[in-house]
């Protein structure tokens, strides 16, 4: 597409929609021949390699954690504490308000 893209543009210039863009690579992907599809193919596929690589990284640090997580809890805890604080607060002012 990144190809397609590039020769679409300077043949057409002043065309601004993507949907038309895309429609025309389409169009074109499905004239190509299966010789004609497989160095993009391969390349696709190697991208998705990386790309599962890349996850399967992101999923163990998230999965072995950083210890950050119990020092958000401890600053939720102080929050929540406050939280209670003003609520009695706002009960005293409920109760002004019904005299």
């Amino acid at each position: 597409m990144e190809d397609f893209r590039k020769q679409y543009k300077e043949k057409h210039p002043n065309n601004k929609s993507v949907a038309a863009v895309g429609k025309a690579a389409g169009d074109k992907w499905k004239s190509l021949s299966d010789a004609e599809k497989a160095p993009y193919i391969s390349k696709a596929e190697k991208r998705k390699v990386d790309y599962n690589k890349s996850m399967d990284a992101y999923n163990k640090k998230l999965a072995g954690g950083t210890g950050e997580e119990d020092e958000s809890d401890k600053s939720k805890s102080e929050v929540n504490d406050e939280d209670e604080d003003q609520s009695g607060e706002d009960d005293e002012d409920d109760e002004e308000e019904d005299d």
